[in-house]
């Protein structure tokens, strides 16, 4: 695979980075950037944990190659919030405590980002349907779904 400088926008900011253009972006993403919201999971796109917005919409960074992603838009969970200032969605999820282990966290929030641009209040249904590709083995699914809701506005009552 030979090597070609690529330029990213990732939150916001311009890096070049050297790889192969078939590069997954989840690889450029973590070892090039340091950037380890995104998680490596299954590395075929199917649950979730690798979920970036490009342009606005969920990806799944792990199957995206970057040689298509110069000139877009890329924002990782680093790119939301900040510890200090998080973003309404990771509040909400904080607010919920809607993680366990944590490790489908970045996908839960991406995608719950990525949906709320385009449908500011879902029902419930809209929000499972959402989030229906992103795999959680612990058990948060009542929490992430009161996260989902909360971050949309739509509860307002403190987590039991």
């Amino acid at each position: 695979m030979t090597q070609t400088p690529i330029r990213l926008t990732v939150n916001g900011r311009i890096h070049e980075v050297t790889a192969a253009r078939e590069t997954p972006l989840l690889y450029v993403l973590r070892n090039d950037l340091a950037l380890n919201g995104p998680k490596y999971g299954c590395g075929l796109g199917e649950c979730g944990t690798c979920t970036v917005l490009i342009d606005g919409a969920a990806a799944r960074s792990c199957v995206i190659p970057i040689g298509g992603c110069a000139g877009r838009d890329i924002v990782t969970l680093e790119g939301l919030g900040t510890r200090d200032k998080p973003d309404v969605v990771q509040q909400a999820f904080i607010d919920e405590q809607a993680a366990q282990c944590g490790y489908c966290l970045n996908g839960m929030i991406m995608t719950t980002k990525a949906l709320l641009a385009i449908n500011p209040q879902p029902s419930e249904q809209e929000a499972l349907a959402a989030l229906r590709y992103n795999l959680c083995r612990c058990g948060t699914h009542v929490e992430i779904l009161r996260a989902v809701m909360r971050a949309s506005g739509q509860l307002t009552e403190a987590a039991d």
